[in-house]
């Protein structure tokens, strides 16, 4: 989650996030062991954010898809005087067909391990590309993207937007999903509301909070906005988070920060943090959702950046 744009927060938010309180470390849960899709997302998460530096990371990554036996490649750009490399992977689908494309930034920042950002929206992109590989969508082909140099300006995704020779039907991005109880969905207006209503009912089945709306941290879906191409980002966190963090948007000062931004670009960023089984259950919700989405054979709208999604 690029935390330089949200530099534009009040000053009391971010001194209160200066200091941050301790957050409790856990062992991932039994129950995570228990199921073979936690283990496994578990064990991307692990591995990626064990992986070292933002290369390293994308190795990590590469080598995750050479195993699902998916063509992938990298594409590398030069943004604001750094060099990156986005990796790009066709999973399923008509070459024809509307190209739904997930996607989530790969790069950390220096310190702590990224486990939850982002490594967490990584490994359940992976989770995704591995689900619809098994079994394809009806209406929509699918792609994935791991975007580089998010921390650094959101740089991988303008890149591929910029270049302009891929335009999704709709572009789906992951960040921050390692705990909770709430799908936190960045809709922007009335432009996806059967993808909202789609993802409304697969939370209720699987008994999950949700949340959508404009309001939503910066990351890798304004890119598209900003260019009038379809996209929508989902969190997996707890309630009472969300409040905590657009309090904080509206200038108001929380009494204690979201664990999210006691966690996020500090040392506690650690497989520790991470709840596995709360995790792929926020995936079987997104997975449900997209397949609602195309078996109602949705063309997404074309949407602009309204002000609170900025």
């Amino acid at each position: 989650m690029h935390r330089l744009l949200v530099a534009t927060l009040p000053i009391l938010f971010l001194s209160a996030c200066a200091s941050p309180a301790p957050v409790t470390q856990t062992t991932p849960s039994t129950a995570s062991v228990e199921q073979p899709a936690a283990t496994q997302w578990l064990s991307d998460v692990r591995t990626i954010s064990d992986a070292g530096e933002n290369a390293q990371r994308r190795e990590a990554i590469a080598a995750r898809l050479d195993a699902l036996g998916v063509n992938w490649r990298k594409a590398p750009f030069e943004a604001s005087g750094k060099a990156g490399e986005n990796l790009i992977a066709e999973v399923s689908g008509a070459a024809d067909a509307p190209l739904l494309l997930i996607g989530a930034h790969s790069d950390r920042v220096a310190v702590g391990h990224g486990a939850t950002d982002n490594a967490s929206g990584s490994a359940s992109v992976l989770a995704l590309a591995e689900r619809f590989q098994r079994q394809p969508l009806k209406h929509h082909r699918v792609a994935i993207a791991f975007w580089d140099l998010e921390e650094e300006g959101l740089l991988g995704s303008k890149a591929f937007v910029a270049d302009g020779s891929t335009k999704p039907a709709l572009y789906v991005n992951f960040d921050v999903f390692g705990w909770g109880d709430t799908l936190w969905m960045m809709a922007p207006g009335q432009a996806q509301a059967a993808l909202v209503d789609s993802s409304r009912t697969a939370t209720q089945a699987l008994q999950l909070g949700f949340s959508p709306g404009e309001q939503y941290p910066p990351t890798d879906h304004l890119p598209f906005l900003r260019a009038g191409w379809p996209a929508v980002s989902y969190s997996l966190v707890g309630a009472d988070e969300i409040t905590q963090v657009l309090a904080a948007y509206a200038g108001k000062k929380p009494h204690t920060p979201a664990k999210v931004m006691r966690v996020i670009h500090t040392d506690q960023d650690v497989i520790g943090q991470i709840d596995a089984a709360a995790a792929v259950r926020g995936v079987d919700a997104v997975e449900r959702a997209l397949r609602d989405w195309d078996a109602k054979g949705v063309t997404a709208s074309p949407t602009t950046t309204s002000e609170s999604s900025r």
